[in-house]
């Protein structure tokens, strides 16, 4: 039996998914490759429980098995309709032989096809994810240190330090750890205010020093605005960290290789790789065999950097670290390039360096990625790629 909810990620992962699947097997896979990527997954076995989940809770990301029937149009028109979740990223499951242009009309981010693959399943839940943790970067978050009062059922009341603040959430510190699952009661009033906010919130994450995520639940209008003026009034002192994210972990830059001959074939190799905002030069981790690698047939302009001369080119393979580029005369060895990308609903833009050239043929270029957010658009190609040739082959 799969569990409804996965208590220890919930506690520990920010972000929440519904699985909307009576496929006993799908919704088991699905429910793995979610809690190995960080995010607590939460299964409803048929519609009508999964319209009861959308109505009672947030979820950062809904996976429907789409059946093109009255029940699936109402789930999604529900979903759109919801005030907690419209905002949601939709991955939809659907046939094979279905066209799926017209789900993607339907609002779906992401397509599944039947029956799921491991691999492609994981690099599409991969790409929603880190849209949506960039999504969250969006709110404003501010350090502080102020003392706050704790309360949740069945204890006393303590006393936590409040670290960083948003308008969604906050991290504290706190002697002992919160309980994984209830609902935590705050009040405390922000430096140079003399109201107390109070509010209650869940917890997102916990580590080892003491320090616990809380996603704010429910917050009174007049508790909202204190906090909005406080924050607009120290908006110019950022927070490092996410209040509903945990800590970075420390990672090392490393580098990858890109393709070296034309059709070469995927390999399947380590799984995540860990992820660095503060390094100047990011380029991807593991090495060509480490990689899943996707066939494709993508038109695309390539520039050498500093020149706004195109080279019209095709990408024949592509990874998350780099990609062939089929061109008759490609660029002279180690050269930095950027390559204009674009499918029916993405243009993208990849700079990266050219590790082997094949006259008549083409180059392997090795991405480079200055941040985490140019990474996730690789993620999200790659979902669109894997999806089959009905979204991946596109005019030269």
């Amino acid at each position: 039996m799969l569990a409804p909810t996965l208590s220890y990620h919930a506690v520990t992962m920010d972000l929440r998914a519904l699985v909307v699947c009576p496929d006993q097997d799908s919704a088991s896979l699905l429910t793995l490759i979610l809690s190995e990527l960080g995010m607590a997954a939460e299964h409803a076995s048929s519609i009508s429980r999964g319209l009861e989940l959308l109505d009672s809770q947030h979820f950062d990301a809904v996976v429907l098995d789409y059946r093109a029937d009255q029940g699936s149009e109402d789930f999604l028109a529900r979903l759109r309709q919801s005030a907690k979740n419209r905002a949601s990223k939709l991955i939809a499951i659907v046939d094979s032989e279905l066209n799926a242009r017209p789900v993607f009309g339907l609002g779906a981010n992401f397509v599944l096809y039947r029956p799921l693959s491991s691999e492609r399943t994981r690099i599409s839940l991969r790409a929603a994810r880190g849209l949506m943790r960039r999504e969250r970067r969006r709110a404003p978050r501010t350090r502080l240190s102020s003392t706050a009062n704790v309360a949740y059922p069945g204890a006393p009341e303590l006393n936590a330090v409040l670290r960083d603040l948003s308008d969604g959430g906050t991290s504290i510190q706190t002697p002992n750890p919160l309980p994984r699952a209830c609902k935590v009661y705050f009040e405390f009033a922000l430096p140079g205010q003399q109201e107390l906010v109070r509010l209650s919130g869940e917890v997102a994450w916990q580590d080892a020093s003491g320090r616990t995520g809380i996603r704010f639940l429910d917050v009174p209008q007049s508790s909202r605005r204190l906090m909005q003026t406080w924050l607009q009034q120290n908006s110019f002192h950022p927070a490092t960290g996410l209040p509903a994210q945990p800590p970075a972990s420390k990672s090392a830059t490393t580098q990858s290789s890109a393709t070296q001959s034309p059709g070469a074939q995927s390999q399947r190799g380590p799984e995540p790789r860990p992820e660095s905002k503060d390094a100047a030069l990011v380029s991807n981790a593991g090495n060509r065999r480490g990689e899943l690698r996707f066939a494709c047939k993508l038109g695309a302009e390539v520039y050498r950097l500093g020149s706004s001369v195109p080279n019209r080119c095709i990408l024949s393979d592509i990874s998350e670290g780099g990609c062939y580029v089929e061109m008759p005369s490609p660029l002279a060895g180690q050269s930095g390039v950027e390559i204009l990308v674009r499918t029916a609903d993405t243009k993208l833009r990849i700079r990266g360096q050219v590790l082997a050239t094949h006259p008549g043929f083409g180059m392997g270029v090795r991405f480079m990625f200055h941040d985490s957010g140019e990474r996730e658009e690789i993620l999200r190609l790659l979902a669109v790629v894997s999806t089959g040739p009905s979204l991946d082959e596109q005019p030269c």
